[in-house]
This record gives C-alpha cells, structure tokens and sequence, in this order.
C-alpha cells in the first residue's frame, strides 16, 4: 500500500506539471494544435477584418445620379456613365476602380431614376439576388427634390426607411458590406447651374422644383425656399450617418459628396444639375478612396 500511494502521487505531480507546461489546451482555449507555429500561439486565433478594402464583387442601388442621367444625352439614363457601375472609360467607375476586368460580370446597378429612400428596399432585395461582398446607397436628393418644401419627405420617415432598408438587407445578407454616399449640396448645384440659360430651361421641366423653381428668383421667399431644402438635406445626412454607424459594416463618406465643390465642369452639359461625365468620374473616386481606406474617418474627398 505504501509503494502504490508513492506511485500514485508521483503519477500526480508529473500529470499536474504536463497540464502546467502545456498551458490550458486541454481545456480548449484556443490553444494550437500540434505543428501550429510558435507565432500564431503567441498571437492568438486571426481576427477577421471588419472590413475589406478588395471587395470581389458589387451592386449599387439608388437614384437618377447612380443611373448617369443626363450625363449622356438630355433626360435620358446613360447607366454606362454610372459612377458606381458604369463601363465608360472616361468616368472609370468604382466598379472599374475596385474589380478591373472583372466589372461587367460581378457588378450590378438597380438605382432607378426618381427613387427615393421608400424604394431602396425593393432595390437591395434585388441587388441581394447576386450575393454582392458590396453594396452602395446614394439615395435621398429625391426626397427634398418634391414639388414643394411641404412636400419633403420628413427626416424621421427617412431615418426609419434606410433603418429598415438595412435590416432587411442584413436578414439575407449579414456579411455584406455597405458604403453609403451622402446627399449632394443641392443648393450648391442650383448656384451653379443657373449660370446657363439652356440648363434652366430643362429646369422648367420639373427637375427639383422645391430647389430649382424661379431659378432667377432671388427675394426673400424663395431664398427661403431654397435654404429650407438645404437644411432637410444636412438633416438627411445626419440621419445617414448615425443608421449606418449602428452596422460594423457600413461606412459612410463622411459627407464628402455633400463638401464636393461642384462646379460647371462638373455638371451635365444638358440640364446642368445632374452630375456629368467628369462629375461622375469624382463621385466613383470619391467612393473609392472611401471603400480602401484602412481608417473609415478619413475624409475622401479627391
């Protein structure tokens, strides 16, 4: 009895020792298994990134700007303009930017022209279809684009529908990453577009009238008008920004769409508020130094 207690205790220690030596694997922390590198133990299991600068495939959803109208012919969708998708090697989309030669078959767009943020739900449910590593939203000029300040689509609606718009993204799509472009300065774009007699023309046809109405029209009322649109638009953009901080996986521009100094050259050589070619090659830039950014603050603005 008294050699198989010495046994029996000696077996002990050793058993203690092996587990202390050998850390807690046993007890399935993460520990490597056999063979695994002294480095990986020493850091730990990989984390996953966040997000990935090198999404492989995309699709975009939103307005007439994501459509390329009037950046072609007059009144007109020209989606090969498309900042976001757009094949035209003048504007060199973000499709272009991010997949090369992969753009025309792993790139998708369904903005439709005059959407507004009730519409991006039925927009991402297609875009879902595809699986896309990424998705953009540049959605809402439409909402403040009404035919009277009235007529805007209220802050807190807009809030609830991009929140639910990315919900119902997430439910079939949980990975998916989101770059949402601010609403551009509407104000700015009515500054500089009725500098041209011919784009205020195209105006009179119903393009953002709670904006672009009596374009000449400097009294009071309508400056009024005009910075009511404005502030609904920086409001819109707050909104925006706080959603999609609530999802690791979105990122906003930081409202560099709304900074971005539009001007003539810049604009649609038809109606001179609609981003043109050139505009849109600034948009598509500005989304791509946004995407690859390690540090989502920073600002993205070419």
């Amino acid at each position: 009895m008294r050699t198989s207690r010495r046994h029996t205790a000696v077996a002990g220690t050793a058993l203690l020792a092996a587990v202390t030596l050998g850390g807690c694997g046993l007890l399935g922390d993460g520990s490597p298994e056999p063979g695994a590198s002294s480095t990986r133990s020493a850091q730990g299991p990989k984390a996953e990134p966040a997000w990935d600068v090198s999404p492989r495939s995309m699709a975009a959803v939103g307005d007439s700007i994501t459509r390329g109208f009037d950046a072609c012919s007059v009144l007109s969708d020209c989606p090969e303009a498309s900042w976001a998708t757009g094949s035209d090697k003048e504007v060199r989309s973000l499709a272009v930017r991010l997949l090369g030669t992969g753009a025309a078959e792993h790139s998708w767009n369904y903005a439709r022209s005059g959407a507004r943020m009730a519409d991006l739900p039925a927009q991402l449910d297609r875009a879902a279809a595809h699986r896309p590593e990424l998705v953009t939203v540049m959605a809402g000029a439409n909402d403040a684009c009404r035919d009277s300040t009235a007529a805007m689509t209220p802050v807190e609606d807009f809030r609830a529908q991009f929140s639910a718009a990315l919900h119902r993204l997430r439910e079939d799509l949980p990975r998916t990453q989101v770059y949402v472009a601010s609403v551009p300065d509407l104000k700015r774009l009515w500054s500089q577009g009725r500098t041209n007699p011919l784009g205020k023309q195209i105006w009179k046809l119903g393009i953002c009238p709670s904006m672009l109405a009596d374009a000449d029209d400097l009294a009071p009322k309508a400056t009024e008008r005009r910075a009511t649109v404005l502030d609904r638009v920086v409001a819109y953009n707050k909104a925006l920004r706080e959603v999609c901080a609530e999802d690791k996986r979105c990122r906003f521009d930081q409202n560099a769409v709304f900074d971005y100094p539009f001007g003539t050259g810049q604009l649609s050589p038809w109606d001179w508020f609609h981003p043109g070619k050139n505009g849109q090659s600034r948009l598509a830039e500005i989304a791509y130094r946004g995407i690859t950014a390690k540090d989502p603050e920073v600002r993205a603005a070419p």
